[in-house]
């Protein structure tokens, strides 16, 4: 009897699994790709934001793998768990996120230049490097 019920508990549908209305589960945000930006991908000038949603969000927007990783570091290193978020952070320099990016850092595989060229890179960098240090100034 009891075989029957784990049986029938493991067929039940699962609420968070449920189908959308096409009959197919929708995904997980962290794992909705954000479009590419319009414009040519070795020229400077496009949407630095839209670059970084399309070529990093995967893994650095909530919910992400990178942003999971970098909230626990941040918590260990007694920061806030809003750090995890790259966008969030105000510690970056274009510097720093062009080393990474380039030669990878724990899980973070290094991004060749087919992944992401270097004038989108220069744009992700800057966006990121933008934000003012934690007293209001620029890093």
């Amino acid at each position: 009897m009891s075989r029957f019920l784990i049986a029938l508990a493991l067929l039940a549908p699962i609420p968070a699994m449920a189908a959308a209305p096409g009959g197919v589960p929708e995904l997980p945000p962290y794992q909705m790709r954000a479009a590419q930006p319009a414009g040519d991908r070795l020229q400077p000038g496009r949407d630095p934001k839209a670059v970084f949603e399309h070529s990093c969000g995967y893994c650095h927007l909530a919910g992400g793998m990178g942003t999971n990783l970098l909230t626990k570091q941040m918590m260990m290193m007694k920061r806030p768990p809003s750090d995890g978020l790259l966008a969030n952070r105000r510690d970056l320099t274009a510097d720093y996120v062009k080393a990474v990016v380039r030669g990878g850092k724990g899980a973070m595989p290094a991004q060749t230049r087919v992944d992401l060229t270097d004038a989108e890179l220069n744009a992700v960098a800057a966006y990121l490097a933008q934000k003012p240090g934690p007293k209001g100034g620029k890093k």
